[in-house]
């Protein structure tokens, strides 16, 4: 992207043009090396635009199992909150092929209603290789669009099943959907989602499912009290709900504010943003030594993944020798 086009697309952003919006998130996206030094210099740009917020704006992060109705229940929740006068974007991470790399992309078509409203935005991206349920310049993209001006930022998951870690260390609220009747599969999860998220909704909680969904929030509350209150004593809520039909969207918004006001209050949301802030870094510099390292040694690695692929060496202890020899070299 040349220069004169970061200016115009920061231009854009400041007067809140969707395509402007849309032009940044492909740039962080993109792995080409002059537009990783492009993107940085947006980035400034960006954080300079987002500490001019008077209200900083909700995460939210959202994931479930396949079939959960997640982007029903995300384009139902997100028309509730235009309704309120705010504006609302959604970031919804698409699983990668292993074997081909392709990804669907398919949520501007699953959330059709909402992609239009021109107060919404809807971006589907690959998750890539990239682990813990989200894309890998996921986060870059939140903060693009808190400098937008969005009031709330949806960021969808691929889906229990793998580590969600990233995504609820990145957003407020983390809210987990369930199905009726999975509450014993949840439960199994204690360990790892479970101790995760700040709200449960039970969805499609309609027709001959009523019984089933209020059975499963009643032993989905009984397992997480097991695990006592989140940060700054929030106890999670579970919720029934169908997005179909519109019910329990709005007692849901009302529990998402509910937290961020108590975060806020007790200063926890500050602790978890300069948390996050602290793992991105991390992330990135991970990321960069290892991209770095694999560069200056390649021959090396290479030479000892071979001995490692012909058993001639264990994976242990090629690492170790690889180590040593760098080390004596430095």
């Amino acid at each position: 992207m040349a220069r004169f086009s970061i200016e115009a697309a920061l231009r854009g952003l400041a007067a809140r043009e969707r395509s402007a919006l849309s032009r940044i998130i492909t740039l962080l996206e993109s792995a080409r090396a002059d537009d990783r030094a492009a993107a940085e210099i947006v980035l400034e740009q960006v954080l300079a635009l987002r500490a001019k917020r008077e209200v900083p704006a909700i995460r939210l992060g959202i994931t479930g199992p396949p079939g959960v109705g997640k982007s029903t229940f995300i384009e139902a929740l997100g028309s509730h909150v235009l309704s309120l006068g705010l504006r609302v974007a959604v970031l919804a991470i698409d699983p990668t092929s292993q074997k081909t790399g392709g990804s669907i992309l398919g949520d501007k078509t699953r959330m059709a209603r909402l992609a239009v409203e021109p107060r919404a935005f809807v971006r589907p991206s690959s998750a890539g290789a990239h682990l813990g349920g989200v894309a890998a310049r996921t986060r870059e993209a939140v903060l693009v669009c808190e400098a937008f001006g969005f009031d709330l930022i949806i960021v969808e998951t691929v889906g229990v099943g793998q580590s969600e870690t990233d995504v609820a260390s990145m957003v407020d609220t983390f809210l987990l959907m369930a199905l009726p009747g999975s509450g014993d599969e949840l439960q199994g999860m204690k360990r790892g989602i479970m101790e995760l998220c700040d709200l449960v909704v039970v969805n499609k909680a309609d027709g001959d499912n009523v019984v089933r969904a209020r059975n499963t929030a009643s032993d989905l509350r009984s397992a997480l009290k097991l695990f006592g209150p989140r940060a700054a004593g929030f106890l999670p809520h579970v919720l029934l709900a169908s997005a179909a039909l519109g019910e329990g969207v709005a007692e849901t918004w009302g529990s998402v504010v509910s937290h961020q006001e108590l975060l806020a209050s007790t200063g926890e949301l500050l602790r978890k943003e300069r948390n996050e802030r602290r793992h991105f870094f991390r992330v990135l510099l991970l990321e960069k030594l290892s991209a770095s390292f694999e560069a200056a040694h390649r021959a090396a690695i290479q030479e000892l993944e071979l001995a490692v692929l012909e058993g001639r060496i264990t994976a242990s202890g090629a690492v170790a020798q690889l180590f040593a020899s760098t080390s004596a070299e430095g």
